[in-house]
């Protein structure tokens, strides 16, 4: 599968193909308030349509309701479509208090749910989502493994490991992507995690590449938007952090783009320089916004520019997430330091 002219493509790991930019579909669902289904059928038609071809979904996402919506479109253009999806968080805490389930058990049961949501026979790139502390990261993708043997799914990603945990997962299976959170003022996987997954010829799918929308512009929470929940966007943080929007919005307005086009175009950037492949999906229920996210591979920043960019990190105040299950960040220190 390859993008149109005006996207070009990229490889991941292992043989995946894909356009330079993907789609984050999370957000088509109510994981940012109330989405309409219709309008965020449109937008994935858009982006297939202006040659995006990684779709990015998963289990959890309005506990499968958006894998049930990218299905929808899948109908009538699976070809075009490298599908991505994912396993490992539960909709609720279990006997343990955790959210998560990395059970060789856990994983065939899901996978079989999510092929009867998306309508399809086969997953193109299958992810971990979170790990389970509890379960050897080896045994988990040893089920992975089994799953590709089989034909049910075609690769094997890893998301929010450290990058330990890569290494590990490695030597039981080829990994071909790492998906992690990665954007202006998200870095912390730039130090072991990027590195590493270069080593072993994974790419690196970043998440969240606009800092959830807030490096592209004022942000609006509406109620039941889950960015509530995140430290970076109390009313607290949220104030001190606007530093680093502006610091974005000066270097759009000198080069002539938008903000979520020069956070785009820095993580490019940024990522060769780390001798890494990056495909960003950044997520959007608007379809302009897809075409402007995409028109970011023409954007060229200068040296002060990027210095600009770069210092920004340094003023970030709160963490990405408030769960240390979820980010690397937390237990990447743990696993250096301890």
């Amino acid at each position: 599968m390859s993008a149109s002219a005006s996207v070009p493509s990229r490889a991941l790991g292992h043989g995946l193909i894909v356009s330079a930019q993907g789609f984050g579909a999370m957000g088509l669902s109510s994981t940012y308030g109330a989405a309409d289904r219709e309008e965020s059928i449109g937008t994935l038609h858009a982006a297939l349509d202006a040659g995006v071809t990684l779709i990015d979904t998963a289990d959890i996402y309005g506990n499968g309701d958006n894998e049930r919506l990218v299905g929808e479109v899948l109908r009538t253009r699976r070809s075009e479509v490298v599908l991505a999806t994912k396993v490992g968080f539960l909709p609720e805490p279990d006997a343990d208090g955790l959210r998560v389930d990395g059970s060789p058990d856990h994983v065939r049961a899901a996978v079989e749910r999510s092929l009867e949501r998306l309508g399809v026979d086969r997953i193109d790139l299958y992810y971990y989502h979170r790990v389970d502390p509890r379960i050897p990261i080896e045994v988990t993708v040893e089920a992975f493994a089994g799953l590709r043997d089989e034909g049910i799914i075609d690769h094997v990603g890893l998301s929010e490991v450290t990058a330990g945990e890569l290494e590990r997962a490695a030597s039981i299976a080829p990994i071909s992507a790492v998906q992690s959170e990665w954007s202006v003022w998200s870095r912390d996987i730039e130090d072991r995690v990027v590195p590493t997954a270069a080593r072993i010829g994974a790419g690196v799918v970043a998440y969240s590449p606009l800092g959830r929308g807030f490096l592209a512009g004022p942000v609006a929470l509406a109620a039941g938007d889950n960015r509530r929940n995140f430290p970076r966007f109390d009313a607290e943080h949220r104030a001190a952090n606007e530093v680093i929007a502006r610091g974005v919005r000066a270097v759009a307005d000198r080069v002539g783009a938008s903000p979520a086009q020069v956070a785009l175009a820095w993580l490019d950037v940024r990522a060769a320089e780390l001798g890494a492949t990056v495909v960003p999906i950044p997520g959007t229920r608007r379809a302009a916004r897809v075409r402007e996210n995409l028109a970011a591979v023409d954007v060229l920043l200068g040296a002060a520019d990027l210095a600009e960019l770069n210092a920004l990190a340094a003023a970030v105040r709160g963490d990405r997430a408030r769960d240390a299950l979820s980010i690397s960040q937390g237990r990447e220190r743990a696993a250096v330091t301890g």
